[in-house]
């Protein structure tokens, strides 16, 4: 399979590389978003790729934004990709990219909890709570959270750490109708695809979804949403509480970095073994075939 480190087209206006997606103009109100193979572990980006990992992130949140789009408009504008490149470009972008609307980002990050997993269970574990939201005593890793919870976090520079804060924060910070609208719509659409997932034998642990507006200040659901990258996915199969279930993700990367102890978490990162990058890019591939039942669209 062709792999894609990073994109060199020329027949638009780069507007900027992020840790996975190159992004280009189309025009004055259209961005093409170009998902690469590149993997971020602890916000470094590492210097080999996960080949085909750019195709099932941009083929899983096209099937996401199809089945949620009665919930929220989206990014979608429906253009081919191959179709606004130079003839010699077609591959960098087929089956991993997308024409979306240019809206304007909301700098606050939607994460919701279903389960308590991750930075949660750390924070539970050290005040008895969630980004301020206090929790009964006595919860064990991984349990299932009684409701979702809506964790709002503000968006970081690149290469820094996303910052969790208040929703009283949030709502200082974009205004209290847009915060409730965007948490009503987050836990709505958390809700529906873990009702889906659920059929396909996936829990869905939690997840961050973007939002942007448009010239009308109409809120877009944006970015990718529910892939390896912003959720966690579990085999329901073999789930229980009290343990950190395996994951659809990049964990293999995560705990073969956890060993290196002489890396500080700081770029330049680490060169990954050929054994870590197979596996990885297979958990990948068995994630997309199980949550849409169909193979890649290579």
């Amino acid at each position: 399979m062709n792999s894609l480190y990073q994109t060199t087209i020329q027949s638009l206006p780069l507007l900027g590389h992020g840790k996975v997606r190159d992004n280009y103009a189309v025009g004055d109100d259209k961005i093409l978003i170009v998902t690469t193979d590149r993997l971020s572990a602890f916000d470094v980006v590492m210097g080999e790729p996960i080949p085909g990992k750019g195709m099932v992130l941009n083929q899983m949140s096209d099937f996401w934004f199809e089945k949620l789009g009665h919930i929220v408009p989206n990014h979608l504008t429906g253009v081919a990709p191959e179709s606004v490149v130079a003839a010699g470009e077609v591959e960098q972008v087929r089956g991993r990219a997308v024409v979306a609307k240019r809206l304007k980002p909301i700098m606050v990050e939607a994460v919701v909890r279903g389960y308590i997993i991750g930075s949660g269970w750390k924070d539970y574990l050290a005040t008895g709570s969630i980004c301020g939201i206090a929790l009964p005593a006595g919860l064990r890793q991984a349990e299932k959270l009684a409701e979702p919870l809506f964790t709002p976090a503000a968006k970081a520079d690149l290469g820094e750490h996303d910052e969790n804060i208040s929703f009283a924060d949030m709502e200082s910070r974009i205004g209290a109708e847009l915060a409730a609208k965007m948490r009503d719509v987050s836990i709505a659409l958390y809700q529906a695809a873990s009702e889906y997932a659920a059929t396909r034998g996936i829990i869905i642990a939690d997840t961050k979804f973007e939002f942007g507006l448009d010239d009308d200040g109409v809120m877009h659901l944006m970015d990718e949403v529910l892939t390896a990258d912003s959720s966690r996915f579990w085999p329901a199969d073999s789930y229980a509480p009290g343990m950190s279930p395996p994951s659809f993700d990049k964990q293999f990367v995560r705990d073969y970095l956890e060993t290196l102890t002489d890396w500080g978490k700081t770029a330049p990162a680490p060169a990954l073994p050929a054994d870590v990058i197979e596996k990885t890019q297979a958990k990948y591939f068995e994630a997309i075939e199980r949550l849409t039942g169909q193979k890649l669209k290579a």
